[in-house]
């Protein structure tokens, strides 16, 4: 069974005391409606895993999602949607912050991002919190569907020129809607935790040290 495919709901939180204390975490965060949601259910091959709402900016928690041997998938708030009250945008662009730049378990980001708008103002306020920790990030551009052949080989062009200095940010498309790109996503976290679990053991003493 895929990696994806095992993954189950674990727990959600609203307040960064609350985080789990163990564990390796990947995050996926990703401008409101911006196809977050579709893209793990598409992932996980379950259609409502993860919440999947007609109004942006309504998944307002953390979501701890379970892999199994200590592994989680971290459903970070959509970020950006106007109508949201300013206390709660504020709230949540704090919590968002502090948990990108401060949590010790996060091992990468997975950064959603709409094919047809990349690199928004606000996509770009998330990748500066999380840059400078040096983790690994993967953008996802979704509704890959919703572009002809043209424009979606412009779009990867255009992201992956903005980070060609970068190595370790990587860029893909994908589509919910056709399951492209599924292997791909699965790739990059799958050997993000490999790596971070051999170096978990590298790291641990001897007996008798």
């Amino acid at each position: 069974m895929s990696l994806f495919q095992g993954l189950t709901f674990l727990t959600t939180v609203n307040d960064l005391k609350a985080l789990p204390p163990d564990g390796l975490e990947v995050a996926f965060a990703g401008r409101s409606n911006a196809g977050k949601s579709s893209a793990i259910n598409t992932l996980a091959n379950h259609t409502r895993l993860a919440y999947v709402s007609k109004t942006p900016g309504r998944t307002q928690h953390i979501n701890y999602f379970d892999f199994g041997q200590l592994r989680r998938l971290v459903d970070l708030p959509g970020y950006g949607y106007a109508a949201v009250p300013e206390k709660i945008r504020l709230h949540w662009q704090g919590l968002l912050g502090k948990y990108l730049e401060t949590r010790p378990n996060l091992i990468g980001l997975v950064l959603i991002m709409d094919s047809r708008r990349p690199l928004t103002e606000l996509d770009r306020l998330m990748l500066d919190f999380f840059m400078p920790t040096g983790k690994p990030i993967h953008c996802v551009l979704t509704k890959a569907d919703k572009l002809n052949n043209q424009e979606k080989t412009q779009a990867l062009r255009t992201v992956k020129k903005e980070f060609a200095d970068y190595p370790h940010i990587t860029v893909q498309l994908f589509s919910s809607l056709k399951k492209q790109g599924v292997d791909e996503v699965e790739q990059v976290v799958g050997a993000w935790f490999a790596a971070a679990m051999a170096t978990e053991q590298d790291e641990e003493p001897m007996d008798g040290e």
